[in-house]
């Protein structure tokens, strides 16, 4: 069963997760919106609705690891791996961080060459942080099953040349900072990402 938009974009207006503003994004981007997926996540039953699309959409493929970037794709990136557990599929779920700004593997996490891996996130914007697990998911001669998220704020418009799948999709306006308006109008500046904050 496939969630309606009106539903997801109702479970993230009642748990105060879809803000409206002035926000810098995790990218440096500027916007007059912000999907702050953790207030909807902080409820297990919508974590379990929200990551079981994923699931529902990948569920026959062969997926040995879930890997998501910290911080924000850690808790999709385990609800889909627990999701895929209880249907009898031996699978791991693991997340990257960044060290001196370098997004890596640590806390002894490895990842297994010819292991089919989907990479989870729970925001996409530019698809930075994505494309960074992508690459160290291939260094270490894995294969790329697909990418997943929560929100996918570019409309579809960034891909990563894998099987790609977003619960909810909108184009949200973005503004590189010299040029947003919102700065010209000095409304102040939110940064509620987790990099830096």
């Amino acid at each position: 069963m496939s969630l309606s938009r009106d539903l997801i974009l109702a479970l993230f207006r009642e748990t105060g997760a879809l803000l409206e503003g002035h926000f810098q994004l995790t990218s440096g981007l500027h916007s007059p919106q912000y999907f702050q997926c953790a207030k909807v996540l902080q409820y297990p039953q919508n974590a379990e609705l929200l990551c079981g699309e994923i699931v529902e959409h990948y569920g026959r493929s062969p997926i040995d690891t879930v890997i998501a970037p910290a911080l924000g794709g850690i808790v999709v990136g385990q609800e889909v791996g627990r999701q895929i557990a209880i249907r009898g599929i031996p699978v791991r779920t693991m997340f990257t961080e960044r060290k001196d700004d370098t997004m890596m593997l640590r806390r002894g996490f490895e990842i297994h060459r010819n292991e089919n891996i989907l990479v989870c996130e729970d925001v996409i914007t530019t698809g930075g942080s994505v494309g960074e697990v992508i690459d160290i998911v291939r260094a270490a001669g894995a294969s790329v099953a697909g990418v997943a998220c929560i929100v996918d704020r570019s409309g579809g418009k960034v891909r990563f040349k894998v099987p790609q799948h977003a619960v909810l999709e909108m184009d949200v306006v973005v503004y590189q900072p010299a040029d947003c308006p919102l700065c010209r109008k000095d409304i102040p500046i939110d940064k509620p990402g987790s990099r830096g904050s």
